[in-house]
């Protein structure tokens, strides 16, 4: 067991690349950044639009920014200390080798499938040895026992695994919370063992 004095002290030279700043990379974020990781890198090209904020942690005056500089300005707010390296990028197999290279764990938090595929491919081909924690399966609400960790190897996949994302299954708070949390805590696991 540790203080948090102890715990913080452990994890501020710690570097953390979340790929992805939407529901699940915007609260796993937040979360590291609450307990003292160093370093987030965060990546995403996106643009806030109002049904984002049922989701993720943004605030209504910042819709039409771009996620990566909206989420690093909230997290500059939460912890000051916590180093944010924003890329406004859409990633791909080149840009992710390139930015997290150096990171001690790497988050998916993609919302479409190809993404996530590509991901998990590119971190297997390059960082074999790197932890790699995903999130599938969190759409819609309820069902709360079904959200468990998968394990493979060096990758930890949190979520149901069944239930995608559709129109009549929309990502909401509680789940994406949940998962994004899940996230958050296994990347301190991987940090403090």
């Amino acid at each position: 067991m540790m203080t948090f004095e102890e715990i913080k002290a452990r994890l501020s030279d710690k570097v953390v690349g979340i790929a992805g700043c939407g529901g699940l990379g915007s609260n796993c974020a937040v979360a590291l950044a609450r307990v003292g990781v160093g370093t987030l890198i965060i990546a995403d090209f996106d643009v806030i639009i109002e049904s984002n904020l049922n989701r993720q942690y943004f605030f209504y005056e910042q819709i039409g920014q771009k996620k990566c500089f909206a989420l690093k300005h909230n997290i500059e707010r939460i912890n000051p200390s916590c180093n944010v390296l924003a890329y406004d990028i859409k990633l791909d197999e080149n840009s992710i080798v390139e930015i997290y290279k150096n990171v001690d764990v790497l988050v998916e938090a993609f919302d479409k499938a190809e993404m996530k595929a590509m991901i998990l491919n590119t971190v297997l081909h390059y960082f074999p040895q790197k932890p790699l924690v995903m999130g599938v399966g969190l759409a819609g609400w309820g069902n709360f026992s079904l959200i468990k960790e998968h394990h493979f190897d060096n990758v930890y996949i949190m979520g149901d695994m069944t239930l995608e994302v559709s129109d009549n299954m929309p990502p909401i708070a509680p789940r994406v919370g949940i998962v994004a949390n899940m996230q958050a805590n296994k990347v301190l696991e991987l940090l403090l063992k």
